[in-house]
């Protein structure tokens, strides 16, 4: 069955006792999902998520700033995925690795600013959905072993996310998240085509709506060193397809009535 754009399935598990229908959204449009290390320290940690990666369907792994990647150590952990670890894309500086992004996910352990909200795994597929043609890049961000993403490099993603623990000090491994994600993500994974003129047409629309939004505020006020503005932009970036049009139309004539 064909839900915008989407191919939804369902699953009924073999166990006849169990009545409860499983419903999956398979997206049928290109979208490109990359995972990015964030100074990884231990070759071997890079090497398992190359693993986690290749299992899920994935291919598309960035580094920045990097332990040894290739090394004996982390081509041994990869076990069969030396190809993600081999063509995998090396950035000196985050920004530079996140740049060409239409969309970007930020993971913490941590929920170190309570003003976000923080998604957890299986409510990314969802929120990827309401989307529906916008993006084409979508990019998930995994911080260091020991301290994990820095507040400035939380401050560059859409939205924040962190994978619920039954502890209060939870302690996953980087592949082990690695892993979580992408699993819940592989739902997402391109089935169909499209055409890549529209694809980067599309991707643009969400940064020009962030553009436009910074315009507005920063005209009223509201700086990037606010604290509504990362609030906002979070917000944002949550708006359904239809909604960021309906925005964009506002600006549009806010912007040509001055």
């Amino acid at each position: 069955i064909m839900h915008n754009g989407w191919l939804k399935t369902e699953y009924l598990p073999p166990d006849s006792r169990q009545k409860t229908k499983h419903t999956f959204y398979i997206c049928q449009k290109k979208l490109e999902l990359y995972f990015i290390l964030v100074e990884p320290a231990v070759p071997g940690n890079v090497g398992s998520v190359a693993r986690a990666l290749k299992n899920m369907g994935f291919e598309n792994l960035r580094l920045v700033n990097p332990c040894s990647h290739l090394a004996p150590e982390a081509l041994m952990m990869a076990h069969g995925a030396h190809d993600i670890l081999q063509n995998a894309s090396v950035f000196h500086h985050f920004s530079e690795a996140v740049s060409d992004l239409d969309f970007l996910i930020g993971t913490t352990a941590k929920k170190r600013r309570v003003k976000y909200n923080y998604h957890p795994p299986e409510a990314l597929p969802e929120i990827l959905l309401s989307k529906k043609s916008l993006l084409q890049k979508v990019g998930i961000v995994f911080g260091r072993e020991e301290h994990g993403l820095h507040n400035e490099e939380l401050e560059k993603c859409d939205i924040l996310t962190s994978i619920p623990m039954a502890v209060t000090y939870p302690s996953l491994n980087l592949a082990q998240s690695v892993m979580i994600y992408a699993w819940e993500l592989a739902l997402l994974h391109t089935v169909g085509s499209r055409k890549q003129s529209n694809a980067h047409a599309s991707g643009a629309v969400m940064k020009i709506l962030k553009e436009r939004v910074h315009l507005l505020l920063t005209e009223v006020g509201i700086g990037p060193d606010s604290i509504l503005y990362p609030r906002i932009m979070e917000r944002l970036m949550l708006l359904s397809e239809e909604d960021v049009h309906l925005v964009l139309s506002f600006l549009k004539a806010y912007f040509a009535s001055k």
